[in-house]
């Protein structure tokens, strides 16, 4: 019977295989594919912020937001790219002997400061399109209350989110290298990427692209006005405690 999936074993050796060569990448070319990464996952938070930012109940709007934020991960896996959450697996190739733990963690260090340049080259474009313009000004208004609510969170909170996030953003590539074709791979990665939007836990990656709305706000004429709706809208969430559906 012709088998359509690669077994976990298979699946583990062949991350190892992939590892070892994402850590002996030349810098030249592990900075160029962290830079596409950081902004292809920019590019999956800007569009799933633009679809849940009016929607009032959580839920919805995470929700929303968890059914788009997969195709950032879906552009690395299919056109390539170097994201410092997936590379964490290189320590399968540390605890194999493939790699040294030098080699893991230098790669994760370039991988990581490549992605949040990546981040905010699309920050800058999304800000300058007038994206964040929307509804009213209501777009930048929440963009700006999630960066607030992310650099308010206690050290804690954060890790142990982020913890929970890179399980499922690690459980999504294995998962995709299991599938044998792009529809297997496709489903494969949506479905634990969008628990963890779901499931509001930390993609550091993610949150390099919310980090720059907040400084920008400090400048004055940068952003517009804010309308009556949007500061009627921030006052009635204030009042409900709603929470930030963003990632």
């Amino acid at each position: 019977m012709e088998q359509h999936f690669n077994t976990p074993a298979e699946v583990i050796d062949n991350n190892m295989k992939a590892g070892e060569g994402k850590a002996h990448l030349p810098l030249g070319k592990m900075i160029l594919l962290g830079i596409m990464a950081g902004a292809f996952i920019a590019l999956g938070g800007a569009t799933s912020s633009t679809a849940a930012h009016a929607i009032d109940n959580v839920g919805l709007a995470r929700f929303v937001a968890g059914i788009i934020f997969p195709v950032g991960l879906m552009i690395i896996v299919f056109v390539g790219g170097e994201l410092f959450t997936g590379n964490c697996l290189i320590v399968m190739d540390v605890v194999g002997k493939k790699v040294t733990w030098f080699e893991c963690i230098r790669n994760l260090i370039v991988v990581y400061f490549s992605n949040l340049i990546g981040a905010l080259i699309i920050d800058t474009l999304i800000y300058f399109s007038g994206n964040l313009d929307y509804t009213g000004g209501l777009l930048g208004a929440y963009a700006i209350k999630v960066a607030v609510g992310k650099v308010g969170i206690s050290p804690l909170k954060g890790i142990t989110s982020g913890i929970l996030c890179n399980i499922l953003v690690c459980i999504a590539i294995l998962m995709a290298a299991a599938a044998t074709d792009i529809v297997g791979k496709i489903w494969a990665i949506f479905f634990p990427i969008m628990a963890f939007v779901v499931g509001g836990f930390e993609h550091c990656v993610a949150n390099m692209f919310c980090w720059l709305p907040q400084p920008v706000s400090r400048i004055p004429g940068l952003l517009p006005p804010p309308s009556p709706q949007t500061t009627h809208k921030n006052e009635a969430d204030d009042m409900r405690g709603q929470k930030n559906p963003c990632l």
